[in-house]
């Protein structure tokens, strides 16, 4: 992977009441406490050396979310995020129950050079959102992922 480094996510979607849904995630801790619009992303992880990058998608969202989703996987373009982190994606259509939702959990000194430790989920919340307010939600570096799944599902 050289050094930049490549995370693998899982671009889920519905048809909903009122078109396309997109399953977005919020992130745990309280970095994200306060933040909505444009803080909610597509569950993701790093991918570890010699990992299959698709396998690392399906892992990280069935660690992140609580669910396993079975394809068929459809690649989408990779894009650069922000921070300079690659992000590779696969768009999958599912329609999950997401009121069993629950993630992994990390530890995060809180506040930062304070020693206090705090265990806080990796995703504190899923929602599915029509597109609309999906592309408001979801974190800037990450809408170029919804615009394409939006080109390559129009009717």
């Amino acid at each position: 992977m050289g050094s930049t480094r490549t995370s693998a996510g899982l671009l889920v979607w519905r048809r909903g009441q009122d078109g396309i849904e997109f399953l977005l995630a919020h992130p745990g801790g309280p970095l994200w406490a306060k933040r909505d619009d444009g803080a909610w992303m597509i569950p993701k992880g790093e991918i570890d050396e010699d990992e299959d990058p698709l396998a690392c998608a399906v892992r990280e969202f069935e660690e992140e979310v609580g669910q396993a989703v079975p394809g068929p996987f459809e690649p989408l373009t990779p894009i650069r995020q922000k921070g300079g982190k690659r992000v590779l994606c696969w768009l999958v259509e599912a329609d999950l129950d997401l009121t069993g939702f629950r993630s992994n959990t990390f530890h995060m000194e809180w506040p930062r050079g304070s020693g206090r430790l705090l265990e806080v989920p990796e995703i504190e919340k899923a929602a599915y959102w029509p597109a609309k307010d999906a592309m408001t939600k979801i974190l800037p570096s990450q809408a170029p992922l919804l615009a394409e799944a939006l080109a390559r599902l129009a009717p």
